[in-house]
This record gives C-alpha cells, sequence and structure tokens, in this order.
C-alpha cells in the first residue's frame, strides 16, 4: 500500500502561524498522522495486480469450463453412439 508524504513540521508551524498554540497544533497534528497510518490506500500498482490476478483467474475457469464442456460434449456423443446402435 502506499505511503502519503505528510510534512508533520510545516502542519504545525501553518497551524500556528493561524493562531493556534504549539500543544494545540501538535495534538492535531498528531491526530492526523494517527489517523493516516491506519488508513490502507489501494495504488495504481495495486489495482494494476488485482485486475492481472482477477484476469488470470477468468482464464483458468474458462480453461476449466472448456476442458469439462468437452467432456461433457464427447460422453453426449458416446452416449448417442450407443443409442444409434441400439436402433
Amino acid at each position: 500500500m502506499a505511503t502519503i508524504t505528510f510534512d508533520t513540521h510545516k502542519f504545525v508551524r501553518d497551524l500556528q502561524a493561524s493562531g493556534l498554540g504549539e500543544k494545540e497544533s501538535e495534538a492535531i497534528t498528531n491526530a492526523i498522522k494517527d489517523a493516516q497510518a491506519s488508513t490502507d490506500i489501494a495504488t495504481k500498482g495495486d489495482i494494476d495486480l488485482l485486475r492481472r490476478d482477477m484476469r488470470e483467474m477468468e482464464l483458468h475457469l474458462m480453461h476449466t469450463l472448456t476442458l469439462r464442456m468437452g467432456g461433457m460434449l464427447a460422453a453426449g456423443m458416446t452416449i448417442v453412439a450407443a443409442l444409434v446402435k441400439l436402433l
């Protein structure tokens, strides 16, 4: 997962420049930093990997279904051939 760059020192200075005290500025900064640390954010790379994995699963399923359909078709043809012999 990605990490968002967050300049905490600059953020504290900006808060203090707007009139907040040092303790308040640091408390707000720490709260944002903690919230950010507990958040998972998917990157474009993460999504690309997920798409690749899904495509591989799709291809595997299609291959499996094709093999099973072929087997069912062969079994069906065997049954039809046996029925034709009986007639």
